[in-house]
């Protein structure tokens, strides 16, 4: 969008300030907010600025001041808003605007460390290729009773039937509609921002809900992603609840992931080059998947961000714990649904809904890339339940960080600084976590041993 037509589109819906947003490592949103005049003035002449060090801080608000990564002076970065991702945010009584931006240093450099950033490259790398990658996320999230105090159990909400679910209701209807406020200024505020949210579902546990997005390029979707997130805690907060987004906020409730449907394409033709022309899975398919076998693991800080994601992968969950794949198989971390020629593709059910979206798609399609330029052979697809085979997954944070740090071809696709610089993020965050006394601790060692 020309300066000028952004200038008359903010006229126009006579916006007062804009948010300029980026993501940082946990996804969370950062940035600067700014009247509408100061963001006409400041976009061209690289105005909007903070610190790199950005990227340095932790999901709970630190940043990490031992690292390499950053420049120990904590230089300025600019940022450049995407005018394309220009929206109105509808749930502000004061008209307000958000533009998702990019990162450059003052010279122009584009910031290594921005997740969108990382998207970006490995986006290119298929380009370079002749492929072009596409991706439909399912995102899955609860509804929860407001919570102040931490060390308290989360609970249900109420809904419009005055009662809380007391087990979760799978696919159910009315269970879905008890939450209908909630759900429907969470679809009318999507369309205000242009995210194209497809189907709706009520999902295993007390109040999860489950929105699937339609298909489309890797970037945009992300893009969707990032805002979709933000716009269902605003739309929980309105009717009194809290939306969470946590991979596993119940202890004895299923998790909530964030299944990534991927195939690829001809960037000319628009050719799906995972099916033969007989609807069977093409070579290129059997060596994604070979890819995301070989490397997910490596990739799992990207799905798996959290010290609490590690909870939702585990068996008889609807969460995989190993890297099998199989045909219409919902037990492997890798689902090829029975599908048309046009449609054929792989589903990755490994990441969490916590992940930050343009890290676990970067990774899922990094993991994919790898195999297909190497060629690698998957191992024979699984029937029945994959859960009788070993785990293979990580089983924590720390391991996943230690198969990152080994793995050069992944560290190469995504940046080694990149790399660097969100383990010692993730890194931090395990020490803090470390200093932390549980409930369970206090209920089973205070007076026992």
């Amino acid at each position: 969008m020309a300066s000028e037509n952004f200038e008359e589109w903010l006229r126009s819906r006579k916006i007062d300030e804009v948010e300029c947003l980026l993501a940082d490592m946990s996804g969370t949103a950062r940035g600067k907010i700014l009247p509408a005049t100061k963001f006409i003035k400041g976009s061209p002449s690289r105005g909007l600025r903070v610190p790199e060090e950005v990227f340095s801080l932790t999901v709970t608000g630190r940043y990490v001041w031992e690292t390499d990564a950053f420049d120990d002076a904590a230089i300025d970065m600019y940022l450049k808003p995407d005018m394309a991702t220009l929206r109105v945010v509808p749930w502000y009584s004061e008209p307000t605007a958000e533009v998702i931006c990019d990162c450059f240093y003052l010279d122009d450099r584009p910031v290594e460390m921005a997740p969108r950033f990382v998207l970006k490259r490995v986006i290119e790398l298929y380009k370079e290729r002749g492929w072009k990658p596409v991706v439909a996320p399912e995102l899955e999230f609860y509804l929860v009773k407001r919570n102040l105090d931490p060390d308290y159990p989360l609970e249900p909400p109420v809904g419009r039937s005055g009662r809380q679910e007391a087990f979760g209701q799978a696919y159910g209807i009315d269970a879905a509609n008890d939450f209908d406020p909630v759900v429907e200024d969470i679809y009318d505020w999507c369309e205000a921002q242009n995210i194209d949210l497809d189907t709706l579902s009520h999902e295993s546990g007390p109040a999860q809900l489950e929105m699937n997005f339609n298909h489309g390029d890797p970037l945009l979707l992300a893009d969707q992603v990032f805002l979709f997130k933000r716009t269902v805690r605003q739309a929980a907060l309105k009717h009194e609840m809290y939306a969470t987004f946590m991979a596993k906020p119940h202890e004895k409730e299923p998790g909530s992931s964030m299944h990534l449907h991927q195939s690829v394409v001809d960037a000319k033709t628009g050719k799906n080059l995972f099916s033969t022309e007989s609807g069977e899975p093409s070579d290129l398919l059997l060596h994604h998947i070979g890819g995301l076998q070989r490397y997910l693991g490596a990739a799992m800080p990207f799905c798996a961000p959290n010290v609490n994601s590690y909870r939702r992968l585990v068996p008889d969950s609807d969460a995989p714990t190993n890297v099998h794949w199989g045909l219409d198989n919902r037990t492997v971390s890798f689902r090829v649904p029975t599908s048309d020629v046009n449609n054929m593709r792989v589903e990755n059910r490994v990441p969490g809904a916590d992940a930050n979206p343009y890290l676990a798609i970067a990774a899922s399609l990094a993991c994919g890339y790898l195999g297909m330029v190497e060629e690698l052979e998957p191992t024979p697809p699984v029937e029945g339940s994959a859960y009788r085979y070993a785990h293979t997954l990580p089983l924590h944070l720390e391991e996943a960080l230690s198969k990152l740090n080994y793995t050069k071809p992944l560290k190469q696709v995504f940046g080694e600084r990149f790399v660097e610089a969100f383990q010692d993020v993730k890194e931090y965050e395990m020490q803090q976590y470390r200093t932390v006394i549980s409930s369970w601790e206090r209920e089973f060692l205070l007076l026992n041993v």
